[in-house]
């Protein structure tokens, strides 16, 4: 595994980044968007996935995650949740004639693929997930405010709470949230988080 990162324990909580490979700019259509929260949906109902919170931007996502007790553990869902999402994407490229970089990406993922043993053709997402165990709070707290200001940074808005792909409208008690997750309690620390 690229950087040294481990799951280790499959029942902890942990922040998550998965990439696409070559940072392939690609959620900023919303139908590939959609496949992420369908696929999310899917692993909280059916997989034992808790989402704490979480952010997509254009090539890559964010977020903090578990999974329940008796499922078949984190490395397992997002194993699962990474191959049914690039299966997805693909079938989205290969039927999509509308899309201006159809062949392009067809090309890009191909080309990462080709020199990856554990793909027969394409590969979509790096394999390294960079998984860090949140031990305390404060490292949790940092955690889902670096992911809720993901989008101000990047400068795509003025406030977090604002972007669609985002937890960060689930913790400010909006109800036009896109993705159910379960918030965070903080407890003595609320008064530290970002908005």
């Amino acid at each position: 595994m690229e950087g040294g990162y481990k799951i280790t324990d499959q029942f902890a909580t942990y922040f998550l980044t998965f990439t696409l490979v070559g940072w392939v700019d690609l959620f900023t259509r919303r139908q590939c968007s959609q496949i992420l929260i369908d696929s999310f949906n899917y692993c909280k109902e059916n997989k034992g996935l808790i989402l704490y919170a979480y952010v997509i931007m254009g090539s890559h996502v964010h977020l903090l995650a578990a999974a329940m007790e008796g499922s078949s553990g984190l490395s397992a869902i997002v194993r699962d949740f990474k191959s049914h999402t690039s299966r997805k994407i693909i079938e989205w490229i290969t039927d999509n004639n509308k899309e201006s970089r159809r062949a392009w990406l067809d090309m890009v993922f191909k080309y990462h693929g080709k020199y990856n043993s554990n793909n027969e053709k394409y590969q979509v997402w790096k394999q390294d997930n960079r998984p860090m165990q949140c031990v305390t709070p404060w490292f949790t707290l940092q955690k889902l405010n670096y992911i809720h200001n993901n989008p101000v940074k990047a400068g795509i808005v003025d406030h977090a709470e604002d972007y669609r792909f985002s937890s960060a409208r689930n913790y400010a008690g909006r109800k036009d949230v896109v993705l159910d997750v379960q918030l965070l309690d903080f407890g003595s620390l609320v008064g530290y988080v970002g908005y």
